[in-house]
């Protein structure tokens, strides 16, 4: 996707949102064959990186780059440079170890990350094959972020549409606006299918072999696809990606409770559905559905709604999103069981207060959303066979996405990347972590910051964000022994955004002023998520405000909503 964090992020508190690894240190080279600790001799002067999101520690070594080790040893960094993959079948050594491989890499999983770092490595000159169980795209282009933005889309029109007020501003007028729904419907899947199509055509006309059916790991450097086709690899990545999360006690019919695979294909339009979860999934479905003309009810696990934002983003959200709209909720409370309508009885829930879990109340509905966020999508992979466990379902890695064992030793060769190793589940996320894993693999040392990663929600208006929340901030400026300070800007006081009609909404960016780093940037207002790039590229390459408030900025446009924020951000330089 540019895709939303809707279908990637596990992003409603009835399910723990992993922690994003925050280490700003370049690791200890491991060496699969040795126990000796290493530690790599960064050169004095950095590389441009050609990435976002990779760390300005994140240097390129020349073959005359070396290492330190314990042991005195001196071991030679390999050398960027292109690969070349080889036909020959392998053949195994005494240790079971494959001398010869059929390819330079092998991704399990044709989604966003898989079909990312294929992209990349053919670049890189391997020799690469994707292998994918069922459609390629994954859950973003076929159940996610692709089809969620074509009814998004529609959703944004409506809301146009039927807001006399909002029209007469404009000198328009425009009378009975409706829909059909198949067509909406219809929208969506053929955006879906061009999509997945374009990824297949992609990936075939530069060369990736696309393998069809389950791909499990047998051993090192060896997989198996379909009933018994087996193929070996150098190295190995993991790209499963995940599925809807559904709590215990929620049975789901696919018809009247549903999750956001389901909900995607608009069969029908409920009068009245309630929305258990209201992290990004939950609040696309609520602006999609009430556009559509369905009461929504927000079942919420928290003491208020969008748990995951920044809480002032949140407040102001709630007050645009929520308030306005035919909405109400039920917070801090759990959905403990959730029966699908069946002979003419509705669908019916049992909620619970989450903190006394004592009964609350009963709803009864004509549907029912279940927006608890995702799970990796991590059984039948064969992990038992290289010593791995699962975490909750999530592949163990390090900050370099590469495997780790059941003892936390390296697993050589093998890599995990996208929702499967939980370290942000948002599909770029899962591309820019595959196209990392790639540079190491063909030599080049990448570690991701996932601080510099952008996260967005496509509701109207939309919300975005990078980096930390003021309290996140707040947190780590205690433990570290700096100040935080907090600038905003109102789109009330943009051109573009008044000649739009489109004033409501916010830009808050949360800095150091001792030294003009930014920790975080968060927007709600029109495009927000197309704005929140320029941000999240200065994190990454971590260009410091009082560099960037020199930026110009076309003249009118949203942009100078940012270019006002940094303008009134004070650095004590």
């Amino acid at each position: 996707m540019h895709c939303s964090a809707a279908f990637s992020q596990a992003a409603t508190s009835a399910t723990a949102v992993p922690t994003i690894s925050g280490s700003r240190h370049v690791g200890a080279l491991h060496s699969s064959s040795s126990s000796s600790s290493c530690t790599l001799l960064i050169p004095s002067k950095p590389i441009n990186l050609r990435f976002c999101g990779l760390r300005r520690e994140a240097f390129g070594f020349s073959p005359s780059a070396f290492t330190r080790c314990s042991n005195s040893q001196r071991v030679r960094l390999p050398s960027r440079r292109r690969f070349k993959g080889s036909n020959v079948s392998a053949s195994l050594g005494d240790n079971g170890i494959p001398k010869s491989f059929d390819y330079d890499l092998i991704i399990i999983g044709a989604g966003v990350g898989g079909h990312g770092a294929a992209l990349h490595a053919v670049e890189k000159g391997l020799k690469t094959a994707i292998i994918e169980g069922d459609v390629v795209g994954g859950t973003c282009v076929n159940r996610g972020c692709v089809p969620s933005k074509a009814l998004l889309a529609v959703s944004g029109r409506m809301r146009e549409l039927q807001s006399e007020h909002h029209m007469k501003a404009l000198g328009l007028q425009v009378h009975a606006a409706g829909y059909d729904r198949q067509g909406v419907a219809d929208h969506a899947n053929n955006l879906a299918t061009k999509i997945r199509n374009n990824l297949t055509n992609s990936m075939k006309a530069l060369g990736v072999d696309i393998l069809t059916g389950v791909g499990t790991i047998l051993g090192p450097q060896k997989v198996k696809f379909g009933t018994d086709n087996i193929v070996t690899a150098k190295d190995i990545i993991i790209a499963t990606g995940s599925v809807p999360f559904v709590p215990k006690g929620i049975e789901v019919d696919g018809k009247t409770v549903i999750t956001s695979d389901h909900a995607l294909k608009l069969e029908f339009v409920p009068d009245w559905i309630a929305i258990v979860g209201s992290g990004y999934i939950g609040l696309e479905f609520s602006d999609v559905y009430t556009a559509l003309g369905s009461e929504v009810t927000f079942i919420e696990a928290l003491d208020q709604l969008m748990p995951g934002f920044d809480p002032e983003i949140g407040k102001l959200a709630q007050r645009v999103l929520i308030n306005p709209r035919k909405i109400d909720y039920h917070t801090g409370v759990f959905a403990t069981k959730i029966t699908p309508a069946k002979d003419g009885k509705p669908v019916t829930i049992e909620l619970i207060d989450a903190k006394t879990k004592e009964p609350k109340d009963t709803l009864e509905v004509d549907a029912a959303l279940i927006a608890t966020g995702r799970a990796p999508f991590t059984n039948g992979l064969g992990l038992e066979n290289i010593n791995v466990v699962t975490q909750r379902g999530f592949v163990p890695v390090d900050e370099r996405m590469r495997v780790i064992d059941a003892n936390g030793n390296l697993v050589p060769h093998l890599y995990c990347i996208g929702d499967a190793n939980g370290k942000m589940m948002l599909a770029h996320a899962a591309s820019a972590q595959g196209i990392s894993v790639v540079e190491q693999v063909t030599g080049r040392d990448h570690v991701l910051n996932h601080l510099s990663i952008p996260a967005a929600c496509f509701t109207h208006p939309e919300i975005s964000m990078v980096g930390l929340t003021e309290p996140q901030a707040r947190e780590k400026a205690e433990k570290e022994g700096f100040e935080v300070s907090v600038v905003k800007t109102s789109f009330k006081a943009n051109t573009k955004a008044l000649a739009e009609n489109e004033g409501e909404g916010l830009a808050k960016l949360i800095y150091r002023p001792d030294n003009g780093e930014i920790l975080g940037v968060h927007i709600f207002g029109l495009h927000a998520a197309d704005l929140i790039h320029e941000a999240s590229n200065a994190i990454a390459l971590g260009t410091r405000i009082q560099d960037i408030k020199f930026a110009v900025h076309a003249h009118p446009t949203l942009s100078e909503v940012l270019d006002e924020l940094f303008k009134a951000a004070k650095v004590n330089f």
